[in-house]
């Protein structure tokens, strides 16, 4: 009972004031992947130390042991003791709905995110296939649009999108600054840190921090990528172009689609952009980066230790 009131409440505070935190803080700017990594993790830790509260109101967490006839012994004993009283039916069906719910909605959630993608995915596969081509001297798929579009598609053939008027718009300098960006995206796997986001964001709409999700990490993201293209172009040419194709974006009707939105390049967040391009952050301290990463990796098993710290203190 204890350990799961402990589990409930360390999943309030982490859920509520989570994203505040992030916000507050500004180490994740420093080292943006690390950062949207961390989001992640205590985004899900919140189902999982709620599932976790589920099971420990359920069964007997302190009687844990690699002796199969004690733990069955048991579990029996606390299943006896809890159904003998009402209030005992109460705590027991409270604990199995918990930990139940939490699953359920996970795999609906990925369920939903799976089939968004995979639609999403096929539209974006026919948009290019009917209009769609090849350019000399763009290493892209071109789209004839007269907005200014850029966007990469993750998946089994991934593939980076421009627009005419992308290329228009754009010297070639900036383009390629353009291009390298969406590179970016696909070559440090971003995608897959976003499909996380999206999952835990629809899994739990109603926690502040799993709701926040896909927009902190995407941010932090798109701040990776544009560090990453840094490093082969001048980054006052990349801002020229993020300034540029933010400019005609908000001029141009119908250029926010959904993959305009998620490339970036037409974001809300180009002027912390901006600033982080002209003015760049003093990266973390090798030293601070590896504390970082244990903090990370604590804060996923943290809920796990909290559930059998009981069963590890009886030993």
């Amino acid at each position: 009972m204890t350990v799961g009131a402990v589990l409930i409440g360390y999943a309030m505070v982490v859920g509520i004031f989570g994203a505040a935190g992030v916000r507050r803080t500004t180490w994740p700017f420093r080292a943006p992947r690390l950062g949207a990594v961390a989001v992640l993790a205590a985004a899900w830790s919140v189902p999982l130390a709620l599932a976790l509260a589920g099971l420990t109101l359920a069964l007997p967490t302190g009687a844990l042991t690699v002796d199969l006839g004690h733990l069955i012994g048991a579990c029996l004993m606390r299943l006896r003791a809890a159904y003998g009283t009402p209030a005992g039916v109460g705590i027991m069906t409270a604990g199995q709905l918990l930990s139940a719910a939490m699953v359920g909605r996970i795999a609906w959630a990925f369920g939903r995110v799976a089939l968004r993608r995979r639609l999403a995915w096929r539209h974006h596969r026919l948009l290019v296939r009917l209009s769609g081509q090849r350019r000399p001297g763009v290493e892209a798929v071109v789209l004839d649009h007269p907005g200014a579009v850029a966007y990469s598609v993750a998946g089994r053939r991934p593939a980076v999108v421009v627009s005419s008027g992308a290329i228009d718009l754009l010297t070639g300098p900036e383009l390629d600054a353009v291009l390298a960006h969406e590179n970016a995206h696909l070559s440090a796997r971003h995608h897959r840190i976003q499909v996380a986001a999206a999952l835990i964001a629809a899994a739990l709409p109603i926690v502040p921090l799993a709701r926040d999700a896909p927009a902190l990490v995407g941010r932090l993201l798109e701040m990776d990528a544009d560090e990453r293209a840094a490093g082969h172009h001048e980054p006052r040419v990349l801002v020229s172009a993020l300034v540029a194709v933010t400019a005609a974006g908000a001029a141009v009707p119908g250029v926010r689609t959904r993959a305009a939105t998620a490339s970036g390049f037409a974001g809300s967040d180009a002027v912390a952009r901006v600033r982080r391009l002209t003015s760049p952050p003093v990266g973390l301290p090798p030293r601070h980066a590896t504390l970082t990463r244990f903090a990370v990796l604590a804060m996923t098993v943290a809920p796990l230790m909290l559930a059998v710290a009981p069963a590890l203190f009886a030993l």
